[in-house]
């Protein structure tokens, strides 16, 4: 009985293996995230980001690919921008271009005065040091120099088209004119572009000295960075600036309309009245008061110029002296210093802090009024800089504008404001803000909204997306999924042989961005398409879990497609193309333990079973050498005898 119980564990033990073995090689079918209709079979859903073409009827639907949208009816993409620098340390604030193919790397002052764009060139032995190296058209793929034409003004031999620009302080620049592809970082919506730019042979005066490697002009004319995206119909007529305060450098831009926020202060700007953007200021009051002015004095010659090159406010003289006067009454409890800089006769004041907070507390406000009333609030910091010699203690940021009759407004008067060049509507608009949080503010405010795409390009596809109740979207998944592999392709606008020795460094920031551990961010395939990269990378579960929560994966996926991932610059600007969610493969503990579990068992239960029948075997042979009872006169077999 005891054989026969091995027998049946041996074969028990026999049957399990066969079992084990057939499940553990299972179908190599693809995942299947739905139920099958009609029995089929259904892959991995794959949602593609491209926008659709004009020959599609398939469009997006609450796309939230688009952060900021314009208020006109055609929606295009708008470039998202980063400044650097400080407006008083630095005197301007500079943004990021990369030019050509590799893209080369230049730090430009924004400049509304300016309409042209440049950059140091190779060839300039007359350009000083500045924060880049020069752009060597040699190294790029697509640069081609602008021909001699009818439309521009030529060199000596008639070849090739040239630029000269003279500014107030005495400054120039002066080059020849080329193109080339422009990309606008990885913040920015709008792909790169062909585009018009300076390559500059020589510079004097501040433009030589100067940190900064050139300008970006956005002001009005054919060679405006602005101008030749609008007439490529990439962008709206319109872009954004919006400087940090005080104590905060920095800010953003947006090349490209956006929704205004409802409090926005508008100011008619005549395109015709002076080649600058000039606003229509009639009125300033200081501490409630009107400044006794005729609205004349803020019209004469060029009228009220509004230039984001420009460090200070610039006044004519009446409106200068009415200014100060007001400003002294108000002040006439605070003792009066020098100024920094003994070359200049700045008006400074001292006082017990230097909390900018507290500032109004001392300091009166200014109002500067528009056409139809609409009135901009200028705080303390938007008239005064701090003394740079004495704590606590600041100047005026306004001063006269010698004999000219010019109202200039730079960048101090609007720090911490949101300014939109509205250009198609022919306005101006001021939003008194955090520029250091505006992205958030704006999407408080709701003028962050999701917007078809209209740009006629890319392929025909079907949007990733749903929305939600607020207008957000919302990235949903099938079913009852356990979420075991997020697959992201990527395009990136760096040309593959730059990006290639820094791959690593990459899977490295997309793991920081979307928070999870490197170890988790696997390089599936790296390849080239023309002068830009594709990427494809999944992102696995941790080793500590067996699926990836649908919240998580529906952050990483949103954060890539909304733009809201910082890489570095040198990355250049991005694309989530496509992505796609596998189902979770990786076993729980006892998933992928359960085999040895049984085996175990039925090994236990196996030699369980064989001590058993030993320790039976043992004890019937021991019964059987057990001499048994005979009774009294019973037949005896006969025995040897031994030998003592």
């Amino acid at each position: 009985m005891a054989r026969a119980l091995v027998n049946l564990a041996v074969g028990t033990v026999v049957f399990f293996l066969l079992f084990l073995l057939s499940q553990s090689n299972p179908s190599t079918s693809p995942p299947r995230l739905l139920p099958p209709p009609h029995h089929g079979a259904r892959p991995a859903m794959v949602l593609p980001l491209f926008p659709s073409s004009k020959n599609s009827s398939r469009t997006f639907l609450h796309s939230h690919r688009h952060l900021l949208r314009s208020d006109s009816h055609s929606s295009h993409p708008n470039a998202r921008m980063r400044l650097y620098d400080d407006l008083l340390l630095n005197g301007y604030y500079t943004t990021r271009l990369w030019i050509g193919t590799p893209p080369q790397q230049f730090a430009l002052i924004v400049d509304t005065g300016s309409t042209v764009t440049y950059v140091p060139c190779a060839t300039c032995e007359q350009c000083g040091r500045h924060q880049d190296p020069k752009f060597q058209p040699d190294l790029s793929s697509t640069y081609q120099p602008v021909k001699c034409n009818l439309d521009c003004n030529c060199d000596s031999d008639r070849v090739q088209c040239i630029y000269e620009r003279q500014y107030a302080e005495m400054s120039s620049s002066s080059g020849v004119l080329g193109e080339d592809i422009i990309s606008f970082g990885n913040q920015s919506e709008l792909v790169p572009q062909r585009a018009v730019f300076g390559c500059e042979n020589e510079e004097t005066g501040d433009l030589y000295s100067q940190h900064a490697d050139g300008i970006m002009g956005l002001g009005r004319g054919d060679l405006s960075v602005v101008d030749q995206l609008v007439e490529k119909g990439v962008i709206s007529d319109s872009f954004s600036l919006c400087y940090g305060g005080m104590d905060i450098g920095g800010g953003a831009m947006v090349l490209g309309g956006i929704s205004a926020p409802s409090d926005m202060v508008f100011s008619y700007a005549d395109p015709v009245r002076s080649p600058y953007y000039s606003i229509g200021l009639k009125e300033i009051h200081v501490a409630g008061k009107q400044l006794s002015l005729n609205p004349s004095v803020f019209d004469g010659k060029y009228g009220t110029v509004l230039d984001s090159g420009t460090t200070y406010a610039y006044l004519p003289e009446p409106a200068f002296l009415a200014f100060k006067e007001a400003i002294l009454k108000e002040l006439n409890g605070l003792k009066q210093i020098r100024g920094p800089d003994p070359n200049y006769s700045d008006i400074c004041f001292s006082t017990a802090s230097s909390d900018v907070s507290e500032l109004s507390k001392t300091f009166p406000t200014v109002e500067m009024v528009f056409g139809h009333q609409q009135k901009l609030l200028l705080s303390p910091e938007n008239y005064l800089f701090r003394h740079s010699k004495v704590h606590g203690a600041y100047c005026l940021g306004i001063f006269q504008n010698e004999k000219d009759p010019t109202t200039l407004l730079g960048g101090i008067i609007v720090r911490n404001t949101l300014v939109t060049y509205d250009r198609e509507h022919s306005k101006i608009g001021f939003w008194k803000t955090n520029c250091s949080e505006l992205w958030e503010r704006l999407h408080i405010t709701g003028a962050l909204s999701p917007t078809p795409s209209s740009s006629g390009k890319g392929n025909s596809t079907e949007s990733p997306t749903t929305t939600a109740s607020d207008g957000s979207p919302h990235y949903d998944f099938p079913g009852k999924i356990q979420i075991g592999k997020i697959i992201l392709d990527m395009s990136l606008s760096t040309n593959h042989s730059y990006l290639k020795p820094q791959i690593n460094k990459l899977t490295e920031f997309i793991a920081k961005e979307s928070d999870v551990n490197a170890s988790q961010v696997h390089l599936l395939n790296f390849t080239s398409e023309g002068n830009s990269s594709l990427v494809r990378l999944a992102i696995v579960p941790s080793d500590s879990s067996t699926y990836i929560y649908k919240e998580t994966a529906r952050n990483i996926i949103s954060r890539l497609a909304e733009h809201r991932v910082k890489l570095p610059d040198t990355f250049g600007n991005y694309q989530l193309v496509q992505w796609k969610v596998e189902p979770s493969t990786k076993q729980t503990w006892w998933g992928r333990n359960y085999m040895v579990v049984v085996m175990a068992l039925i090994i236990i239960v196996v030699i369980g079973l064989s001590v058993y029948d030993g320790v039976w075997g043992m004890w019937r042979r021991k019964q059987q050498t057990v001499n048994s009872y005979k009774p009294v006169g019973a037949a005896a077999p006969e025995q040897e005898l031994q030998p003592l």
